[in-house]
């Protein structure tokens, strides 16, 4: 089954600094994802990956092409051209986005930023927390510091509560930028052994890794860019 079409996709961007200059951010951008695959984006720095996610999120609108998205009652919705009540309600039910960045209230501790996420979709708070618990001692953050605010942790253990937040709940696709940046090998490849289990539920991802080892591990697929001209 068919998760995700990307067809003929182009960004440009206006530079109002540079007198409204047209610099290309990607262009004809051609991709399939399947359900429970992992695909890729690979390239050296300014190809475009981080602005084709926010593309495929519609963090960024599309210049031209096609996003399509095919829901699991069998229906599309193209993504570049939908309404922004239809964006908002794909990012609330369907589309998931984990930036390299932890942007959160504060005062608000790291199991409630967790635990929050399932019981959005109606888990009690009870076994919420105790999940939200389970996935943050799994991925390294110690019990002293679940009922603090991650604002006050260090960047690779923000990075985890951020990884944490955005998996707990997986939706049906899963657009990863660089979860891993800020980690040691032993956690990225305790982020992996997450991924993959996900996969294994049907979840599809589309992702960006700096740990070419990772990226192999994970990987379905790997979309190679070249940076445009």
């Amino acid at each position: 089954m068919i998760r995700l079409e990307v067809k003929n996709l182009n960004k440009s961007f206006k530079v109002y600094t540079r007198g409204g200059v047209e610099v290309k951010g990607f262009e004809d951008i051609n991709l399939e994802v399947k359900r429970g695959e992992f695909l890729s984006l690979f390239g050296p720095s300014g190809a475009g990956k981080s602005s084709i996610l926010k593309t495929l999120f519609r963090t960024y609108t599309t210049t031209s092409g096609n996003i399509i998205f095919h829901r699991d009652d069998g229906s599309t919705i193209d993504i570049s051209s939908a309404t922004e009540s239809q964006i908002l309600s794909l990012r609330k039910d369907e589309i998931g986005y984990v930036s390299q960045f932890l942007q959160i209230l504060p005062r608000i501790s790291a199991v409630d930023i967790v635990s929050e996420q399932l019981i959005i979709k109606g888990e009690s708070e009870l076994i919420a927390r105790t999940k939200a618990k389970e996935l943050l001692d799994f991925l390294s953050i110690r019990e002293e510091l679940f009922d603090l605010s991650p604002l006050t942790f260090s960047g690779g253990e923000q990075q985890r509560v951020n990884i944490a937040k955005g998996i707990i709940a997986p939706k049906s696709l899963l657009l990863l930028d660089e979860p891993t940046a800020s980690l040691d090998k032993t956690n990225t490849m305790k982020v992996v052994e997450k991924l993959k289990i996900l996969k294994t539920q049907g979840v599809s991802m589309v992702g960006i890794f700096h740990d070419l080892e990772a990226m192999e591990i994970i990987s379905d697929s790997i979309y190679e860019l070249k940076r445009v001209n």
